[in-house]
């Protein structure tokens, strides 16, 4: 393959709330089986790429758990594979990760020991299907120093405050770029996916980093949108990311949509995981079940609805689960009621429980919550 992998997935934030308190955002349960880090070492694999370095650093236990075997993603060889970097506090160096850019920089031996010409580097907290192939040939195409993967978002009620904005000619060169602006000049928004010469990379970060720049987005594209060819690859299918709780409820509910689920599950390239190797869901006498997703290792014996289910959920006599996601090993009670509320793992509900949230502010019960 041409290119390298890249996946940035050890940012510490709290914007999944009491979720992300316990696990880094890229772990995430997502449509009733997967990690939100699977779709994109699904798609990078698919798309040839063999050699993937993946940078962790806060509420790492789980996300390294789920790769502990790299054969899932078709990574398991001797040339290439899947790497995971980690922090390295050494006498020569004291620091955690002080931003993405640094991140790469801490592991800069992975880039000039690697042959290939490409770097394709992404967040592992989007959800999306996309052929990498199509990106490196059209970087070429436009003799790009760098490709900034994006999306138009006009006519869509996305909140372009969250993201970084392009501004771009006919052809796509970008000529600004502003982070998360107040006012946006522009629908098209980075998508946090880039493409760029393995040289360059190590070039421009040899530079920053003693100059004290350390963000790929503050201080490579914006500072050389001017002096560099930075193109922008408009993509057209899925994406979302997992920018707030309401992301993360709306996406796993869009695996409920059968064209959605189907492109992901049924359509090549398929996204792969790490199987959980547990029982097919049973469904008892009296269990009533509408447009749900169930886990593997999960028992229904009540009312479930537009819900998903991870592995071994329990749900007991007389409980109605509505509108909600349960991410895993959980016990629901006799006569429970749940309706717009996130069950973390670990939880269990003692009979005749009733939490009752809303679309726009649902219940979170973290992780181990005995109620």
């Amino acid at each position: 393959m041409r290119a390298i992998g890249i996946i940035l997935a050890g940012g510490n934030t709290d914007r999944l709330k009491a979720l992300s308190d316990v696990r880094a955002i890229p772990a995430m349960p997502i449509g009733g089986s997967y990690r939100a880090i699977d779709f994109t070492l699904s798609c990078m694999s698919s798309s040839g790429i063999d050699k993937i370095a993946v940078i962790t650093q806060y509420n790492s236990r789980s996300l390294n758990d789920h790769m502990s075997s790299s054969k899932w993603w078709g990574l398991g060889r001797k040339k290439g594979g899947l790497f995971v970097f980690t922090p390295s506090i050494s006498k020569d160096n004291s620091f955690w990760f002080r931003g993405t850019a640094d991140s790469i920089y801490q592991n800069i031996e992975f880039l000039k020991k690697s042959n290939q010409p490409y770097v394709v580097i992404s967040s592992g907290d989007s959800i999306y299907k996309m052929d990498f192939n199509n990106i490196i040939n059209y970087h070429i195409e436009k003799k790009s120093d760098i490709t900034v993967v994006c999306k138009d978002f006009k006519d869509t009620d996305i909140n372009l405050h969250n993201f970084g904005i392009m501004e771009c000619d006919e052809n796509m060169k970008m000529y600004d770029f502003e982070e998360k602006p107040v006012e946006p000049q522009s629908t098209i928004a980075s998508l946090g996916i880039y493409v760029i010469k393995r040289t360059l990379i190590i070039e421009l970060l040899e530079t920053i980093i003693p100059q004290g720049r350390y963000d790929i987005v503050r201080d490579i594209l914006s500072r050389y949108r001017k002096s560099l060819n930075i193109y922008g690859y408009k993509f057209e299918g899925y994406w979302k990311t997992l920018n707030c709780i309401k992301s993360y409820i709306d996406i796993n509910m869009d695996f409920l949509n059968p064209e959605i689920r189907r492109m992901f599950i049924k359509e090549r390239p398929f996204i792969e995981t790490k199987p959980k190797d547990e029982p097919p869901a049973k469904y008892n006498i009296g269990a009533d079940v509408k447009n749900a997703i169930v886990g593997s290792g999960s028992i229904i014996n009540g009312r479930v609805e537009n819900s998903i289910l991870f592995d071994r959920v329990f749900t007991s006599e007389g409980s109605f689960v509505k509108d909600s996601l349960l991410l895993g090993k959980s016990y629901i009670g006799k006569d429970c009621i749940l309706d717009n509320v996130i069950v973390d793992k670990d939880v269990y509900l003692s009979d005749g429980s009733k939490i009752i949230g809303t679309h726009s502010d649902p219940i979170i019960l973290p992780k181990g919550a005995r109620l």
